[in-house]
């Protein structure tokens, strides 16, 4: 009697093995918190101004254009996000992804609330401080739904984290990360999107934030590309984000039409840094950057996060003591400035992050009697 072989049983998905550090990723990191900080030390008006003592037009005559392009890191940095969360994610039960998530946010954010109002608290600071209340508010994280003044103006980036983090634990991480479910993930949150842009419906577009959506979804789609560089699935998640995603920041950020704009972006710049953010991770993903695996990258990595919670509104006190009290010309107060944020930032990774986050993520995964 002749055994046949059973053919139609699927095969199961490989494991892979564990994740070495892409320090190119924390490279990347970095660049996208310079942009930022480049944008709000020279690429837009306000109260920017008010710390240089004139216009960054003026300081700035011919890179303030290019500046004005730095706001863009943030799409970077949410591509950057979607890789890493569902790296992070995968394999990982509930507990452990919201403790890691929770550790790995809050400690410099406290941090950085609390400096930021005691130093805007200050009467030689010419900033105007949140009051006690909505101060207290600002260390939940929710004051941007809830209305409050903002602590950090870059808040509002965590909020949308936040969100990401929510549906992709609630629909991924939850029922288990699997090359099926991520798919199913990616492109049931973009037709959702898509529905509730049509539709015209806030509280969907709160939960779904159409606008940054594609940015999250891309990085995701990224990291199948990691798993796999052949899986066209991925692939595609990919090029329709990419694709949806600059439409998005062209319609936000595109201002050639308004003639009291800081900086005229045009389409061909904004459409070539969204770009820039795709590819370079998709780089990272495929291998193409492993040569770079310096160590300070990682280092670079770790200040990146403090560095961009208080490089803007204590680099604009920075960059008044340097510019208006200490006579230092532009382009080297630009460049203290930068620096004396990545110190601050450093400080706070060293004293901070690295003191309450190994406690922090021990308690919340730690498991109940």
């Amino acid at each position: 009697m002749t055994v046949r072989p059973v053919t139609d049983v699927p095969r199961p998905e490989r494991a892979r093995p564990r994740e070495t550090r892409l320090r190119a990723l924390d490279g990347l990191r970095l660049i996208a918190a310079l942009m930022v900080a480049a944008y709000h030390y020279g690429g837009r008006g306000g109260d920017v101004t008010r710390a240089w003592g004139s216009s960054a037009e003026r300081q700035f005559p011919t890179l303030h254009e290019y500046f004005a392009y730095g706001c863009l890191g943030v799409q970077v940095f949410f591509v950057i996000s979607g890789f890493v969360i569902c790296m992070s994610g995968w394999g990982r039960p509930l507990k452990s992804f919201f403790a890691s998530r929770a550790s790995r946010l809050l400690p410099a954010y406290w941090a950085a609330v609390v400096l930021v109002t005691v130093v805007f608290a200050l009467p030689m600071v010419a900033y105007h401080a949140v009051s006690p209340s909505d101060a207290l508010v600002n260390m939940t994280m929710l004051q941007q739904p809830l209305g409050v003044n903002r602590v950090l103006g870059v808040c509002w980036t965590l909020w949308a984290e936040i969100r990401f983090y929510a549906l992709f634990a609630l629909f991924v991480v939850l029922p288990g990360a699997n090359r099926q479910r991520v798919i199913m993930f990616c492109a049931g949150w973009t037709l959702a999107y898509v529905i509730a842009q049509g539709a015209q419906m806030p509280l969907l577009d709160i939960v779904l934030m159409p606008e940054y959506a594609p940015f999250f979804i891309g990085g995701v789609g990224l990291y199948l590309v990691h798993r796999d560089r052949r899986d066209i699935y991925a692939w595609g998640i990919v090029v329709v984000s990419f694709l949806i995603g600059q439409h998005y920041a062209v319609r936000e950020l595109w201002n050639a039409a308004d003639p009291n704009a800081f900086a005229h972006r045009t389409t061909f710049g904004i459409v070539l840094v969204v770009a820039f953010g795709f590819v370079a991770v998709a780089a990272i993903a495929l291998g193409w950057l492993n040569w770079a695996n310096w160590r300070w990258l990682t280092v670079a990595g770790a200040l990146t996060y403090p560095f961009y919670l208080v490089h803007e509104h204590l680099g604009w006190v920075a960059i008044k003591a340097y510019h208006q009290t200490l006579h230092i010309p532009s382009y080297g107060t630009f460049l203290l400035t930068v620096g004396t944020m990545l110190l601050l930032a450093w400080l706070m990774n060293r004293y901070v992050e690295k003191q309450l986050t190994p406690r922090l993520r021990s308690a919340l995964a730690k498991p109940r009697p």
